[in-house]
């Protein structure tokens, strides 16, 4: 049995490709103020996520040779059967009845954390135990906790992000289940996650797999395709499928959901609990050089509206003196006053200086472009362009 999905290198490739494109445009954007963000960013990280260690540490209880000794002979065959050389360190926590387990990592640590209730609920089943420790081994091998901070760019897109989450987590299954000494056991660890810590024990999982052709209508194709986790129904047959030494044959998604779903981006970013503030922290980054760079954009592209204006009517005007050997007023030569990127245009009477007042707003007020004309050597009009509180990156070519 391969223990990885089929499915998860390629979406990590993909990640992997467009994390570091991201990555490589925020340097390039943001150039040396890189290292202020990136120390900013590990700040966060390690007071969110020291938290976490701190509360475990400081709440559970460490499993060792002289604490649990049956848990850490356990968690020892596990990690020796999957080929996982440095063994994690281990809690035991108990969390108000949640059946579950996990692993975090903090500056080059693993940590690997049972519920007390998954560990009580399976007592007369170690094997079945197997299932979640051999699931979060499979997270460790993997490196899924390594790679979270650089494919975070990509975590964030529609479907793709989601896909590779629900990717890592067949994958944990896979390595859950060769952790088991009898593959039916790792069926009662998933029954155990659904049914709670007493009804696994008659719980009909033929019955439960049989669920997943629910799975096939729209909301509930949905809310998958926009979740971090498989529903439970499919990770069951999954298993019970490769048990048998196949593949299963999962029910398609409602094609709607599908194209729905591209226009939800993934929030639900993984990484332990600092994985909120790790996100906020990257968009405001993200934010902190692409709302000024948006703003840019828009103020240049309002100038050159107006320069374009400016150049329309400084013809118009030079027409005019050409035809009637007087300067007129702007009705005269068929200029409007204002509108689109400008906000007021006038034409000096005395000198024919049109002033142009844009739609962009700086420190000391809007914007200005002046059109000064001058007679050149072959006695033609001659326009001169320059500005009056524009920024020079927003200055179009042709004006100073």
């Amino acid at each position: 049995m391969d223990l990885v999905y089929k499915n998860e290198k390629t979406l990590f490739a993909l990640m992997l490709v467009f994390s570091l494109l991201a990555w490589g445009g925020l340097v390039a954007g943001m150039g040396w103020m890189v290292l202020g963000y990136a120390l900013m960013f590990f700040l966060f990280y390690c007071f969110a996520q020291s938290a976490l260690i701190s509360y475990i540490k400081g709440t559970g209880v460490r499993i060792t040779h002289e604490q649990f000794p049956d848990l850490e002979r356990q968690i020892s065959a596990c990690c020796a059967k999957l080929g996982l050389e440095r063994e994690p360190e281990a809690y035991l926590l108990q969390m108000g009845g949640s059946l579950n387990a996990f692993a975090t990592r903090f500056l080059g640590r693993d940590f690997l954390v049972l519920y007390s209730d998954v560990v009580d609920g399976l007592h007369d089943n170690p094997d079945a135990l197997n299932f979640y420790i051999g699931h979060e081994i499979g997270h460790i091998k993997r490196k899924h906790l390594n790679w979270g901070t650089v494919l975070l760019p990509a975590s964030l897109l529609p479907l793709i992000g989601a896909a590779y989450s629900r990717a890592r987590e067949y994958t944990c299954d896979r390595h859950g289940l060769a952790a088991c000494e009898q593959p039916l056991n790792a069926e009662f660890g998933l029954a155990a996650l659904a049914a709670g810590g007493r009804r696994w024990r008659t719980m009909n999982k033929s019955a439960f797999i049989e669920q997943a052709r629910e799975t096939e209508g729209f909301w509930m194709s949905f809310h998958e395709l926009v979740g971090d986790y498989p529903w439970l129904v499919k990770r069951m047959a999954a298993v019970r499928a490769l048990a048998a030494g196949r593949e299963a044959e999962q029910p398609r998604r409602h094609l709607l959901a599908t194209l729905l779903a591209l226009f939800v981006p993934r929030l639900g970013v993984a990484g332990g609990a600092g994985g909120v503030v790790v996100t906020i922290a990257v968009v405001g980054i993200l934010a902190a050089v692409a709302v000024p760079a948006y703003q840019g954009y828009q103020q240049k592209a309002a100038v050159a509206g107006a320069y374009s204006a400016g150049r329309a009517a400084s013809a118009k005007v030079e027409t005019y003196l050409a035809q009637q050997g007087k300067i007129p007023t702007l009705a005269q030569a068929g200029v409007a006053p204002g509108g689109g990127a400008v906000r007021e245009m006038s034409l000096d009477p005395d000198t024919a200086v049109l002033r142009v007042v844009t739609s962009v707003d700086g420190k000391d007020g809007a914007g200005v472009l002046v059109f000064e004309p001058s007679m050149d050597e072959h006695k033609r009009i001659a326009w001169d362009c320059t500005a009056e509180g524009i920024l020079p990156q927003a200055m179009p070519r042709g004006c100073h």
